[in-house]
């Protein structure tokens, strides 16, 4: 018998909880498999960093899947634990057996996966809830309760849905967004609407097929949810999930709700999850990619050189990067100022303007920004009047 007390501490510490599900939702990408051993290092690594709910695996797998699953738990980590299941007894006896301290219930909730995927009724999908929470809960498990596919079920069965696991003895509803066809506006409205009429924490589990899932996320937040579904870099089913990183920092500093974690270890999560998953992190990527803090465009650059704040919401070293200045075809006059000078070279404006020059032709010519030792070079061409890197 497990003690859900202890599952509700872990998940008081803050007024906003992460249950990453990077181990489930994110291996659900096509192509990726991630080594037993990886799965035990990302569940650490997770727990290290705050997340206080890491959502393991589907134990009905069997196999390796379920060995990972029992040396996850094995670890004493500081997080809760949890596994996904479909609305059956057979599934959580298989949770059991691993031994989480949480399960994800999880049960079409529109009328099209009704219809044409389960070929059931909605009676029949409310009494798989009962029948399912019941069991769980009287095993002492922490219960979210899932309902997939909730942005294209009807309002009233979707209010009949949350309010059926409720009675039963769910602990949450994780709102599943399972196409990615939602909204920020709509997104609030029906999160809002959902609390208002069944008293029960919600989990906004976003799918990003629209490029929306951090969007609407966020939206869900404002209206309500105590709760985020994420996967380390957004990797997950087709065009993947609400990232960890970028719903972390925006609750931070945007919504000004602190989730309690370690955002400076972001960017070596994401080197690890990306090397296992056999992906590669853009440059661009929000809040890990390594062009997120380098600046080239003359302007940003000497904004950035005078006062950081001004062309950067937050610190690099807040999620594990560096700030560079990248120069190149954009840069301007302060950014060779700067960057000779920290190189023991003094230049006044009319020699920088010259140098400049030379920079963006060379930086045209070459197809790519120039390294500061290259502009070193361009300076001694410059001193030795020599002629321009064509």
């Amino acid at each position: 018998m497990k003690d859900k007390q202890k599952v509700l501490a872990k998940l008081s510490r803050s007024p906003l909880n992460v249950c990453d599900t990077t181990l489930r939702d994110g291996e659900q990408a096509a192509g990726i498999v991630f080594a037993n051993m990886e799965k035990v290092r990302i569940a650490r690594m997770l727990d290290e960093i705050g997340v206080p709910q890491i959502e393991s695996g589907i134990p009905a797998m069997g196999g390796d899947e379920k060995r990972a699953i029992k040396e996850i738990v094995k670890q004493g980590l500081k997080a809760s634990i949890l596994g996904w299941n479909r609305a059956s007894q057979e599934d959580i006896n298989c949770s059991l057996d691993c031994d989480v301290d949480s399960v994800a219930i999880s049960m079409s909730s529109s009328d099209i996966h009704i219809e044409h995927k389960l070929m059931k009724s909605r009676q029949w999908v409310l009494d798989k809830i009962t029948e399912s929470i019941d069991y769980a809960k009287a095993h002492g498990l922490y219960i979210s309760c899932n309902a997939e596919d909730a942005s294209r079920a009807d309002r009233d069965f979707l209010i009949q849905f949350a309010r059926t696991a409720k009675e039963a003895g769910a602990d949450r509803i994780r709102y599943c967004d399972t196409l990615g066809i939602m909204e920020p506006i709509r997104t609030y409205a029906v999160i809002k609407d959902l609390i208002e009429n069944v008293d029960i924490p919600i989990e906004m589990h976003t799918h990003n097929d629209f490029g929306m899932a951090t969007a609407n996320a966020v939206a869900g937040i404002q209206a309500g949810a105590t709760f985020l579904s994420t996967t380390v870099m957004g990797i997950g089913e087709r065009t993947g999930n609400a990232p960890l990183e970028e719903l972390v920092m925006a609750s931070k500093y945007i919504l000004n709700i602190d989730p309690l974690i370690e955002t400076a270890r972001f960017r070596e999560i994401a080197e690890y999850v990306a090397k296992a998953s056999g992906r590669i992190i853009p440059d661009w990527k929000p809040v890990v990619g390594a062009n997120c803090f380098v600046h080239e465009a003359g302007i940003h650059a000497d904004g950035v050189i005078k006062c950081a704040s001004n062309y950067e919401a937050y610190a690099p070293e807040a999620v594990g990067l560096e700030r560079g200045i990248s120069i190149g075809k954009h840069s301007g006059r302060h950014t060779v100022i700067s960057v000779l000078s920290k190189q023991g070279i003094e230049v006044d404006d009319k020699a920088a303007s010259e140098i400049l020059e030379m920079v963006r032709s060379s930086s045209v010519a070459l197809k790519r920004s120039l390294s500061e030792k290259e502009l070193v070079y361009l300076y001694y061409d410059w001193k030795e009047g020599g002629r321009r890197t064509e």
